[in-house]
């Protein structure tokens, strides 16, 4: 571990790099003990390495950085789960995915409920994974829900300003404003269209719920400037350059 500044890397980057997980994600298995370099497990965040000499285990498997990286978009159906693996051993996205690519260690970049469906990025680039989901870069969300009933003007008011969500373990949390306008109407119900920059767990659903309408039905059609579009459900593609640099649209940092 070293070293020379250089040719030295930060740890949980060079995981994040190799594709194992997102920056984040990967400062959480140094700190579960999971990892080590050199046959010396690591457990504190900031630890520089030399990917050209040192080795790093893995719950005592080798490491390696992907030949190439790669950024795909999935058409998410309701049922499978945004993981790499579920314990439970549900369906999970990368079963869409051909071997080919599930062995360049591919992982959702941020979540999709299993009873949503839509858009979801993947990725074998952490810093991409970090960038897209990281709160710095207020990465806009777009979403079409189905909702039981339609909400009133001041209802929609509501979202607009911000709405009290109970969140797991009953903390209260104070949404940032959404954007969101009626879509059409389906029956009794209607759809709504609504855009949020905030990624807490369940969160549209929880918004909708506190304004008593409920979900039905929930499809995210957009990430940032990145569009779902007509892409069949259990479907992906690569993204192209011109997504990426839209994506891209600010500096990575270390």
């Amino acid at each position: 571990m070293i070293q020379d500044q250089n040719s030295d890397k930060r740890l949980s980057r060079f995981l994040a790099h190799a594709g194992i997980a997102s920056r984040r994600h990967a400062e959480e298995l140094i700190a579960s003990g999971r990892v080590q370099v050199n046959g010396v497990t690591i457990t504190t965040q900031g630890t520089r390495i030399n990917p050209d000499t040192d080795i790093v285990l893995l719950d005592r498997k080798p490491v390696r950085t992907p030949s190439k990286h790669v950024y795909l978009l999935l058409n998410k159906p309701i049922g499978y789960v945004s993981t790499a693996h579920d314990p439970q051993g549900r369906p999970t996205v990368l079963d869409l995915l051909p071997a080919e690519l599930r062995a360049l260690r591919v992982y959702p970049v941020g979540r999709l409920d299993i009873d949503s469906a839509g858009l979801l990025l993947l990725t074998n680039d952490g810093d991409f994974a970090l960038h897209v989901t990281h709160p710095r870069y207020s990465m806009q969300k777009h979403y079409h829900a189905l909702v039981q009933g339609c909400p009133s003007e001041s209802s929609l008011r509501a979202l607009r300003r911000g709405v009290t969500i109970v969140e797991d373990k009953g903390l209260s949390h104070k949404t940032a404003p959404a954007q969101v306008h009626f879509l059409r109407i389906a029956g009794t119900d209607c759809w709504l269209s609504l855009t949020i920059h905030e990624g807490r767990k369940r969160q549209v659903r929880r918004m909708l719920a506190a304004i008593g309408h409920p979900v039905l039905e929930l499809i995210r059609v957009g990430i940032g400037p990145i569009e779902l579009g007509d892409m069949p459900v259990g479907k992906w593609r690569f993204l192209n350059d011109e997504e990426l640099k839209a994506l891209q649209g600010h500096p990575h940092t270390s």
